[in-house]
């Protein structure tokens, strides 16, 4: 009903949608914690089993299994938790029967689309459509309409080059029970929390080398011509440091992040700020709370002698104040 009314966002559904979206982007690593936070949040076991097999759909078997395979993880190394099963899975009866299977699936995907949908360019993937995808999955009744729109947008949300199929699916989810406000909700809550990263630059690899500078997990991509893409998960921000003996230029370009000097107010950065560090100015830079952000660094005016100086870390205190 919180859905329906279109209320805010619940936990439950911020779980759903999280565990959705790390799964299509098949994030193994994030995917594990977010799934012990969903389970946290009162969405059961067999939910997240309908989700992550209804995705399959979506994403292919090997994402479905791999994140099947991080749940049945997560529940063997937590046998103590008191996690909610949830309703008990039983076979649909229009598995057995094709013709009714096609025939909910007809009428699901009418009620999802606003209208009869027939693919008549491709007669094979409409059948799959109509007699599997909203058919044999949807015949299953761990998930409402509503929530399996809620986890589909937030798995296509989080894939590139799906922008039409997105963009049927939040239409859809209205159309299954959802609002519109809770739609809108879903989408930007999703990239204010960092399950989705859009960016034509190259995330890289951890930067272990100067991880003991940063606060969180970094990335640096080398790009070429001495530009180093450099990408902060929410929150990650490097330590206070100097550039001595060169400039420090700074490009965002995905996100959003903070630069500050010291004594000086910070100066939020998003795509298309431009930014010359002084050469010997104390200052620091990193990742809005709620967003990833990614820049491109590179030094000009270099003299002989140039170094960087490292310095104490962002405090929590100070960073929590920016807005």
């Amino acid at each position: 009903m919180a859905t329906i009314q279109g209320q805010t966002l619940t936990e439950r559904q911020k779980g759903l949608a999280a565990c959705a979206c790390l799964m299509a982007q098949g994030d193994l690593v994030r995917l594990e914690p977010a799934v012990k936070a969903a389970l946290d949040n009162g969405v059961t076991i067999n939910e997240l089993k309908e989700s992550f097999s209804q995705l399959y759909a979506y994403t292919g078997f090997p994402r479905s299994l791999n994140a099947l395979g991080v749940l049945g993880k997560v529940l063997q190394s937590t046998p103590d938790a008191k996690w909610q099963e949830g309703k008990p899975w039983t076979r649909p009866a229009e598995w057995d029967d094709a013709l009714k299977a096609y025939e909910l699936g007809t009428k699901n995907q009418t009620q999802l689309s606003g209208r009869p949908f027939n693919y008549d360019f491709c007669p094979q993937d409409d059948y799959y459509l109509k007699s599997h995808l909203f058919g044999d999955i949807f015949a299953s009744d761990q998930l409402s309409h509503a929530d399996r729109e809620i986890v589909t947008v937030a798995a296509l949300s989080g894939l590139e080059g799906v922008a039409p199929q997105l963009a049927a699916h939040k239409r859809g989810a209205v159309n299954m029970g959802n609002s519109q406000q809770l739609v809108d909700e879903l989408c930007a809550w999703l990239g204010s929390e960092g399950y989705t990263l859009h960016s034509a630059w190259p995330k890289g690899n951890p930067n272990t080398a100067y991880a003991k500078y940063f606060v969180g997990n970094s990335y640096l991509a080398d790009v070429g011509g001495g530009v180093h893409n450099v990408t902060f998960e929410p929150g990650c921000r490097n330590n206070w440091h100097i550039h001595h003996k060169s400039v420090q230029v700074l490009v965002c370009v995905a996100g959003r992040g903070w630069y500050q000097e010291w004594g000086k107010e910070a100066v939020e950065m998003t795509p298309g700020t431009v930014i010359a560090v002084p050469e010997g100015v104390k200052h620091w830079h990193g990742a809005a709370k709620g967003s990833w952000f990614q820049h491109l660094a590179y030094n000009k005016d270099v003299q002989e002698g140039a170094s960087n100086e490292w310095l104490e870390p962002v405090s929590d205190e100070d960073y929590n104040k920016l807005k």
